[in-house]
């Protein structure tokens, strides 16, 4: 056995190790909620939230909301976990997920994200009002049932279909404050609706080779560059054409259409030097995607602090 088959062997051992530390143990279920996901989708629930109350919405229903939906995220991403471990074991972006790693068994793992979902739909439906429990819940069934366990596998078009489950937070803020559901929360459904595909298309780029190699037929995957390039930049174009629309059905202030109109533009521009580079024939190093992604968290970020600040200031 050489020296480099020793190591890859000792190093199999290690990542398949289970956690035994309370801190260890502690870290792996933090772990198995994905908490860098569910941050991204808490920036879209507040502004909800805040355009709806026309200002500053009740903190009492604000902490409510943020901890209802960060628990039926949590229990998404928990399920996405159990099912995927096979995929995350060979991709070097999740090969040291605690699935992955056998840090925490499949059954303590389903446990654990049932009473996630258990949570966030007692939370929610007491604290806020049973149609924001019955959202969380939808999207919740969803991202499991539609997106991990059929879309993703099966066609190209996963993301597409599979991200509407990251869709619902600013309905469920939004029916947090009002009970019910109007075209503005719709536009703003619709807005991470098409952002979804440009964001997860520019990851897949960089991980092309892992998801080629796990089987799952991202676009990158069975696609050419130019091709995938073009669709991110007309999913981008409807990102932005969506998120102005906000504008005069919402009937904002000049904060929101300056900032969608301002970071809309660079979001255009990086999808269109992306396709200009493809389009050249780059390699997928030269590609450069991983600046659109950056981006595009930022362009969503700083898109729906703006419907927070606006009502704010304009009521």
């Amino acid at each position: 056995m050489s020296h480099l088959d020793a190591t890859e062997r000792s190093a199999q051992v290690a990542v398949d190790r289970p956690a035994t530390s309370t801190r260890d143990v502690v870290k792996a279920y933090a772990a198995l909620t994905k908490p860098r996901i569910i941050e991204l989708l808490l920036i879209t629930t507040i502004p909800a939230m805040f355009l709806a109350q026309r200002g500053i919405p009740p903190l009492g229903l604000v902490a409510v909301t943020l901890v209802g939906g960060f628990f039926a995220a949590a229990s998404a991403n928990v399920f996405n976990c159990i099912l995927d471990r096979d995929i995350d074991q060979q991709m070097r972006r999740t090969r040291r997920r605690p699935m992955a790693r056998h840090e925490v068994t499949p059954e303590n793992a389903t446990i654990f994200g049932g009473i996630l979902g258990i949570l966030s739909a007692v939370v929610l439906w007491a604290g806020a009002n049973p149609l924001s429990a019955v959202l969380a819940l939808t999207a919740n069934a969803f991202y499991v049932f539609i997106y991990t366990l059929w879309l993703k596998r099966s066609t190209s078009q996963n993301i597409v279909w599979g991200g509407i489950a990251g869709c619902f937070p600013p309905l469920i803020g939004w029916t947090a404050v009002t009970g019910s559901v109007s075209l503005t929360p719709i536009l703003l459904f619709a807005i991470v609706f098409f952002w979804t595909p440009p964001h997860t298309w520019a990851l897949a780029f960089r991980y092309r080779e892992d998801y080629k190699a796990a089987g799952v037929p991202m676009l990158p995957v069975v696609m050419s560059a130019p091709k995938v390039a073009l669709r991110i930049l007309l999913y981008s174009i409807a990102t932005v054409a969506v998120s102005l629309a906000v504008w005069p059905v919402a009937g904002t202030g000049w904060v929101y259409p300056a900032v969608a109109g301002a970071a809309g533009a660079v979001f255009l521009i990086e999808a269109v030097l992306l396709l200009v580079r493809a389009r050249a024939g780059k390699t997928d190093a030269e590609l450069k995607p991983m600046r659109l992604f950056h981006w595009s968290n930022s362009y969503l970020a700083v898109l729906f602090l703006a419907a927070a600040i606006d009502p704010v200031i304009f009521g």
